[in-house]
């Protein structure tokens, strides 16, 4: 489906319509700000994904039969004194 759209040619067109667009002085500041959002984006999910695997290890490693607490009468039950 897009193996079409990026094509040398297609790229090399965008990139003239960008440099008209935007002119030469913003082109390299929009470039390098989608780079930092990219990398920031890249970092965000590298950390979804730890917290994600850490999870399921945690998950994986507590037994089966294992007696879970209600989470909303943990919650509502007044402290011990």
């Amino acid at each position: 489906m897009f193996g079409d759209i990026i094509q040398p040619t297609h790229l090399l067109i965008i990139l003239v319509v960008a440099l008209l667009v935007l002119g030469p002085k913003r082109l390299p500041e929009v470039g390098r700000s989608l780079g930092k959002s990219i990398h920031g984006f890249r970092g965000a999910l590298a950390g979804v994904e730890e917290e994600a695997s850490a999870l399921l290890k945690h998950d994986s490693a507590a037994p089966a039969s294992a007696n879970v607490a209600d989470p909303v009468a943990t919650l509502t039950a007044e402290p011990a004194p």
